[in-house]
């Protein structure tokens, strides 16, 4: 059975597991070994078809939290198609997205620029209108889309305002935001700081922590300790935490996780080293096939003790050199 726990103070009850859409939502992403996974067809109705299969397996794993974002293609309005034709009921499957980022790729792999970022109080009001257009009150939890703390937005105070007030007028239950770069910790103090009238602005904070980037922890344990629901992205380091990974400079990283995991698959070590860590509520499964999303179902039910644990945080990068490795990473 998948574990289930509710999300910080909003009420809401997800599984320790999710599904992430950026993989299923649009043909080109930053994900290693996405040409293996997806072939040749990525068009629109291919990519359908694909993410409700996988949609599919994730709700018989008994999968409830399923995340998109307005920049994620077509994920929202593939979600929202697969919400009717299964008659998901509301009480069932607890649905998140992100503003912020809108999609510029016009569904090619290889557009010069697949997104553009802007964290004002417009793009707050239009994305939030389109998202409900399409999820109507499916739509529980709205984040930004990677708070950085050169966008200002914790500064933003009629933004902040704008968001309680959606929070408050029922438009959604909950607010969050998404962490990004090497400045990740600082934003996060930022955003749990964030007041308006005294009331917290955020319920959610959703960030990157993998045995590769592990160096949130203090940070998100004390969000946590704070009420707030904390959400893993990136659990795989855009592929690089699995055997899709054929990059030569990492082929000594991979060697040493297949030693420390003696015999276990890479995949399901980042997974459950994500997990293990009682501070985290929901790991996101970034799975383009179903046999992915089942080894991700495995590691979730195949707790990880303390000793590998901390044997897999020893392969820790200092944050700045993940950030460029991943700024680094083609789209494809």
């Amino acid at each position: 059975m998948m574990e289930h726990r509710l999300l910080g103070a909003t009420g809401l009850r997800v599984s320790r597991l999710g599904l992430g859409l950026a993989a299923l939502g649009r043909p080109g992403y930053i994900t290693l070994g996405r040409a293996r996974d997806l072939g040749g067809d990525r068009a629109p109705e291919a990519m359908y078809a694909r993410a409700a299969t996988v949609l599919d397996a994730a709700r018989a794993a008994g999968i409830r939290y399923v995340d998109a974002a307005r920049s994620y293609g077509r994920a929202e309005a593939f979600l929202a198609t697969w919400l009717a034709e299964r008659a998901v009921a509301p009480d069932e499957l607890v649905v998140g997205s992100k503003w912020g980022y809108r999609y510029t790729a016009a569904w090619a792999v290889d557009a010069p620029v697949h997104e553009e970022k802007e964290l004002s109080l417009d793009r707050f009001r239009l994305q939030l209108g389109e998202s409900r257009a399409l999820l109507g009150d499916r739509l529980a939890l709205y984040q930004i889309h990677s708070a950085t703390l050169d966008s200002g937005v914790f500064a933003n105070t009629a933004l902040l305002a704008a968001l309680v007030a959606a929070r408050r007028d029922g438009a959604v239950r909950g607010l969050g935001f998404t962490l990004s770069g090497p400045g990740s910790a600082a934003a996060l103090d930022q955003g749990l700081d964030a007041r308006v009238d005294g009331e917290p602005v955020f319920d959610i904070v959703q960030a990157t922590f993998n045995p590769l980037e592990p160096s949130l922890a203090a940070g998100l344990a004390a969000a946590h300790a704070a009420g707030l629901g904390v959400i893993v992205k990136e659990a795989h380091a855009n592929g690089r935490l699995t055997d899709a990974n054929d990059r030569p400079s990492d082929a000594g990283l991979l060697a040493a996780l297949r030693r420390i995991g003696g015999g276990r698959p890479i995949d399901q070590l980042a997974v459950a080293f994500a997990l293990a860590h009682p501070f985290v509520d929901v790991v996101l499964s970034g799975a383009a096939t179903t046999a992915q999303l089942a080894s991700h179902v495995r590691a979730a039910e195949t707790p990880l003790d303390a000793s590998l644990r901390d044997a897999l945080a020893a392969v820790a990068e200092p944050p700045p050199v993940y950030w460029r490795t991943r700024g680094q990473l083609p789209w494809t």
